[in-house]
């Protein structure tokens, strides 16, 4: 992580599991101390203070000092619902100022969405798509900045979320790809897990052995990936003999359509996220008029 990262005042508006894989993430890796995080919400004082009991954040219910906590603020992060986006990122306007860093974990929130609800096309803004694996430090984070962003503020940016896993820049129209594959992809493997041990149970294994032979499966197979480089497609090469066992199960799922449907899925999900992003972005639009 770079020394700035360290350095630097965060103020998270929003406390959801996504806001507190990032605070994890930034005093564990990130070298960031819990004193310079400052974490508010709409009026959950309860989990403001579960939050701080655990990372040492600073909050408050006075809404005077609330305000001063954000303005004083290196980075802003909103991390709020979507539904209450439009309404959340309005209140920022007369707080927030262009020598910030404001950065979106909201589904479907654009970039000219946020700058249009600020008033301000000059305002720094970071747009990602995180998903659930960086509650555990293995997330996958897609990024992308406006054209406001500094070089500075892209090293800050991308050093939260390496905190958290992975990242990958790219330009925003993707970012509903990577929704597709990284955002939602944790519920793919899970749904294949599910189909695993049911197989296992119904094979005549007891369910908690065809968990933990699932569960351990699917580690090894992406570790393989990972430390191997070697693509997927070879490794599945590797363990299928012919005639085999595993050539029998593979055969079976490309009959019935496996690959295929994975794929569409991923772009179907791509596609679902840029008409949630369209709805928002016509509702708001909706609300100015």
């Amino acid at each position: 992580m770079s020394n700035t990262l360290a350095s630097i005042n965060i103020a998270f508006i929003g406390a959801g599991s996504m806001a507190e894989a990032v605070i994890r993430g930034l005093i564990d890796k990130g070298g960031v101390q819990g004193e310079r995080i400052f974490v508010a919400n709409r009026s959950n004082a309860a989990r403001l203070q579960e939050l701080q009991q655990t990372y040492g954040i600073r909050y408050t219910q006075d809404e005077a000092a609330k305000e001063q906590a954000i303005r004083q603020a290196d980075v802003v992060v909103i991390a709020f619902k979507p539904k209450d986006a439009a309404e959340g990122v309005r209140l920022l306007r007369g707080l927030l100022n262009e020598r910030q860093l404001l950065v979106s974990v909201i589904a479907g929130l654009s970039i000219e969405t946020i700058s249009g609800l600020l008033e301000n096309p000059r305002m720094p803004v970071v747009r990602t798509m995180p998903n659930t694996s960086s509650t555990i430090g293995l997330g996958a984070t897609g990024i992308s900045f406006s054209a406001a962003v500094n070089a500075e503020q892209r090293q800050i940016a991308t050093d939260m979320f390496r905190s958290t896993g992975i990242v990958s820049i790219v330009d925003e129209p993707l970012l509903d790809t990577v929704t597709g594959l990284s955002g939602s992809g944790p519920a793919y493997i899970y749904f294949m897990m599910e189909a695993m041990i049911e197989g296992g149970v119904q094979g005549g294994l007891n369910r908690e052995e065809a968990r933990r032979l699932t569960v351990q499966t699917v580690l090894g197979a992406a570790r393989m990936v990972e430390t191997t480089g070697e693509e997927p497609a070879e490794l599945r090469r590797k363990v299928t003999s012919p005639n085999g066992t595993t050539q029998a199960a593979l055969e079976l799922m490309a009959g019935r359509g496996f690959s295929e449907t994975v794929t569409q899925a991923v772009l179907r999900s791509a596609e679902r996220a840029s008409e949630i992003g369209a709805a928002i972005s016509d509702s708001v639009t909706s609300q100015n008029k």
